[in-house]
């Protein structure tokens, strides 16, 4: 049996970037459980997306739709995976799991995860950063009535978010776990009488 001389190898760029893949991937999984460390990267990026925005003085569409994904991310972050007003909608009347408060204890489960919300965040602003190396997506806009209009945009859907978990009495966050105080230890052993 012949063996063949050259085994079919993937093409340099193929290489590199599945090279490339792997060490994002790599980093991303080293920066999982520090929290606080990437909001607050992802704060300092945003703040220099926003001096450069503010200096160069231009790219507020870029801006206004970085702005409007963010509010998009965050419906995303405050919503149940699982929608209760889509379940309302099911017309199955067979035996189901018990839905009332009491009967169970069902946690929030989240349709954007924190770490996913985090990544979406990071890589729109840094594309909104890569943004503004163009001027041609510099369009000329009156930057008030963007900024009026993101605001009631912001408000109007985070009144019907509100709205929708009043009506399925779900909070998007967790209380933390109860502690009872109970009598407090004072070291002493209690002889028996």
């Amino acid at each position: 049996m012949e063996e063949e001389p050259f085994r079919s190898q993937p093409p340099f760029p193929v290489k590199l970037f599945r090279s490339l893949s792997r060490r994002y991937q790599s980093l991303l999984d080293v920066s999982t459980p520090y929290v606080a460390g990437r909001w607050i990267f992802s704060l300092f990026l945003l703040l220099s997306y926003m001096a450069r925005v503010i200096i160069a003085e231009g790219w507020y569409i870029v801006t206004y739709g970085l702005g409007i994904f963010y509010l998009n991310l965050f419906i995303q972050f405050l919503s149940p995976r699982d929608d209760p007003a889509l379940a309302d909608d099911d017309l199955d009347d067979g035996p189901g799991l018990p839905t009332s408060r009491d009967d169970e204890f069902r946690p929030f489960f989240r349709r954007l995860p924190e770490f996913k919300f985090w990544h979406s965040a990071t890589k729109a602003t840094l594309i909104a950063m890569f943004c503004t190396l163009f001027q041609a997506l510099n369009i000329p806009v009156f930057w008030p009535i963007l900024l009026v209009y993101f605001f009631t945009l912001f408000a109007i859907t985070m009144k019907k978010q509100i709205k929708h978990m009043y009506k399925y009495k779900y909070l998007p966050w967790t209380r933390g776990k109860t502690r009872y105080g109970g009598r407090a230890d004072t070291g002493r052993v209690v002889q028996p009488k």
